[in-house]
């Protein structure tokens, strides 16, 4: 996978992340501004939502410090799996929301988890202070 060079432009869009517990048979662009503007409820440290009449329960998760989140856009479909893969950094993010299919995310969560092992990788491998 090879990032072509990019240039950030800082105009002052935050888009809206959104990690959704499904999967989506299409490979192409999609107007998702369109047809997922969801409204979100806050009660008591859980956020919910409806989507296509199913109830998510999400959380708002950060990038590791030191990490920035990228979405990533293909330039061109290469013409076999022998060939790299170039793409662009279409936007940038530090934080996003995770749902998942009506139960709340918890710490035992793949994504919740990939979140904290940079800091817990840093406490493990980090130097030692002598005491």
């Amino acid at each position: 996978l090879h990032l072509d060079n990019f240039v950030l432009l800082m105009t002052g869009f935050v888009p809206q992340i959104h990690l959704l517990p499904c999967e989506i048979e299409h490979n192409g662009p999609a107007e998702v501004f369109k047809f997922f503007n969801p409204t979100v409820k806050e009660r008591k440290h859980e956020t919910t939502v409806s989507f296509r009449g199913r109830g998510l329960k999400g959380q708002e998760l950060h990038c590791p410090q030191g990490y920035t989140g990228l979405v990533l856009k293909e330039v061109q479909k290469p013409a076999s799996d022998q060939e790299d893969r170039v793409v662009k950094v279409s936007s940038v993010f530090h934080h996003f929301t995770y749902w998942n299919l009506e139960t709340p995310p918890t710490t035992d969560d793949g994504v919740v988890m990939a979140m904290a092992w940079p800091q817990l990788a840093e406490a493990m491998h980090g130097p030692v202070d002598d005491c």
